[in-house]
């Protein structure tokens, strides 16, 4: 087979491509208008130094929370990286990969970054939202030096580089090698397992063991809200926790959600909440769009705040094998809208805090914290 041609093609900038913490969120009809997208992920890839390149394996980490046009999105930014000299594209099954998983596969496979495909908690279909995130290295969300790097490409580009002919089959695990023309190694397309990885990484940090065993004892239901966590659900806490097969509640992923607003709060996972209060279940838990937030319910429909849930697991970290290996937690962080237990934790244990911005703009109800 010839090798692939790289193609220039002429472009112009669009206004308002500036990404937030979440990356850049339009709606649908918006990305798939001709040149759109493709101008963003150009200048995305163009703010990936060489530096950045070669301690990243020249690789990159592609992935999606299953709505409406991410596949199509897929196979463009497998193909852009193709042309923009990039040696190989690790894809999760079916463009499949919640956001965590991403940062996951991003650091055990010591990747230049990934891009994550969602607009997170918001409506999916052809008439709802799409987005487009950068994370870089180490995993997390691009800092404001990048994705202000990254805007001001989108405000002056003229071309972008792509592999038309190149076409990926998403379904199928395993390598996928493509010559393309003028570069001297082949490129690489890797699809594998959405979960694998995740669930080694939950493996290492949890108590799999006690928390199997507290699973035998009580009734809960995971409501994947027809989002990315789904297959998730059904390996982690079915499969190799021994939850029941039917406590995992709407975990095929859909690319409208089902139709439903993919964001766990008392109002959308109101089918949770009603389950709950009937009194069935010890626990319940829902997650939105792309698995990086999520409810928590206990008997009877008591709500936990994700607030209250994060100082919950930080209070007690010293049960976590993860924190047990590494002397405790060295301290807590908190995005700036997250509430204040987490405060009154760090200073039972004598703990630094931090708080850190939100880029409230497209992240209104986030709620995230974090340990170190």
């Amino acid at each position: 087979m010839a090798p692939a041609e790289v193609v220039k093609v002429a472009t112009a900038p669009f206004e308002g491509q500036k990404p937030g913490t979440s990356g850049l969120r339009k709606p649908v009809p918006v990305f798939k208008g001709e040149h759109y997208a493709a101008n963003f992920v150009q200048s995305t890839l163009s703010c990936i130094s060489d530096a950045e390149r070669k301690v990243g394996n020249h690789t990159l980490v592609v992935g999606g929370d299953g709505r409406y046009f991410m596949q199509e999105a897929v196979q463009m930014i497998v193909r852009m990286c193709a042309a923009n000299g990039l040696q190989k594209v690790i894809v999760g099954q079916n463009g499949i990969f919640s956001t965590p998983a991403v940062s996951c596969v991003i650091r055990k496979r010591s990747a230049a970054g990934g891009i994550i495909l969602t607009a997170s908690h918001n409506p999916g279909g052809p008439n709802g939202d799409f987005g487009i995130k950068y994370n870089i290295s180490n995993g997390g969300p691009a800092p404001e030096g990048v994705t202000n790097a990254i805007f001001n490409y989108t405000k002056t580009i003229k071309e972008y580089l792509i592999c038309p002919d190149i076409t990926v089959d998403l379904a199928s695990l395993g390598k996928q090698t493509f010559e393309v023309a003028g570069q001297a190694q082949p490129f690489v397309v890797e699809i594998v397992d959405s979960v694998d990885d995740y669930l080694q990484m939950c493996r290492d940090i949890f108590d799999f063991a006690t928390i199997k065993a507290l699973l035998a004892t009580i009734k809960i239901r995971a409501d994947a809200m027809s989002g990315v966590m789904g297959p998730y659900v059904r390996r982690v806490l079915c499969q190799e926790l021994g939850a029941s097969a039917d406590a995992a509640v709407r975990c095929d992923p859909k690319d409208d959600f089902g139709g439903h607003h993919p964001d766990p709060n008392l109002t959308y996972a109101a089918d949770l909440v009603n389950a709950m209060k009937s009194g069935d279940y010890e626990l319940g838990v829902a997650f939105d769009g792309d698995g990086d937030r999520n409810m928590i319910l206990g008997r009877g429909g008591f709500f936990v705040t994700p607030s209250d849930s994060v100082a919950v697991i930080a209070a007690n970290c010293d049960c976590i094998p993860y924190f047990r290996r590494t002397g405790g937690a060295k301290g807590f962080a908190r995005s700036m809208p997250t509430g204040g237990a987490l405060d009154r934790v760090a200073a039972g244990l004598g703990v630094p805090m931090f708080e850190v911005p939100t880029d409230v703009s497209q992240e209104t109800t986030s709620s995230s914290a974090l340990m170190y």
